[in-house]
């Protein structure tokens, strides 16, 4: 009995993996969105070591959106810069 649960919980944590992720949400079965940090001078490339845990195989960016941490998010008040990043696996 223990081996049946044991193996019911290794393929439930198998299937989460991917998903389990809070800073990158799933688009369709090889496009996720990255949500980057706030960065105080932006940043021009996706957190690299995510990206390449949802596409071991390499990736491409497909669009990159830039907020300011202001109530709008365009304002030019002083303070981090978010950036999410579309990607697509290879």
């Amino acid at each position: 009995m223990r081996y049946v649960a044991l193996t019911a919980l290794l393929a439930l944590a198998a299937c989460t993996q991917a998903t389990a992720n809070p800073a990158s949400d799933r688009v369709d079965n090889r496009t996720f969105v990255i949500h980057g940090p706030g960065i105080p001078g932006g940043s021009d490339a996706p957190n690299r070591r995510l990206a390449e845990r949802l596409c071991p195989n390499g990736f491409r960016v497909l669009d990159d959106v830039v907020r300011r941490n202001s109530p709008d998010g365009y304002s030019d008040d002083i303070g981090d810069t978010f950036t999410n990043w579309t990607i697509r696996c290879l």
